[in-house]
């Protein structure tokens, strides 16, 4: 099996051992991605913020393997604090909201204090 890994360029890729995302055609599987801006490696000190950069990080990842939104079958969401998830759901239903994937949320901490919501996603590319 042919597998592509693709980096959104956090150091934390390098520091911990893992890839933004990794297709195994026709899967791709994005990581645990997190409100960070990458390209600067700042974060924001609000949940609503932070969820609109992790999807748009998570946006990205799924472009470089040739996805979209609407391939996405699975996504997992964790918050440290999980009264703070609803006011995130505007932000996933931008995204998420015509695709309708099975989603599950987890409420634990996570590997940074500065980091209020992390979100995984599984997505099975349409066969043309």
């Amino acid at each position: 099996m042919n597998r592509q890994r693709i980096s959104s360029g956090s150091t934390f890729e390098t520091q911990i051992g893992y890839s933004r995302a990794v297709v195994a055609e026709p899967w791709v599987f994005v990581s645990g991605t997190t409100g960070f801006d990458y390209s600067t490696m700042t974060i924001s000190d609000n949940v609503v913020e932070q969820a609109e950069q992790c999807m748009q990080n998570i946006e990205a990842a799924l472009t470089q393997a040739g996805a979209c939104w609407a391939d996405v079958v699975r996504v997992t969401y964790v918050l440290p604090e999980a009264s703070e998830f609803e006011a995130c759901w505007p932000v996933l239903r931008k995204y998420l909201g015509e695709v309708r994937p099975a989603a599950m949320m987890i409420s634990a901490g996570l590997a940074d204090p500065r980091m209020k919501i992390e979100v995984e996603v599984t997505a099975l590319k349409a066969q043309s």
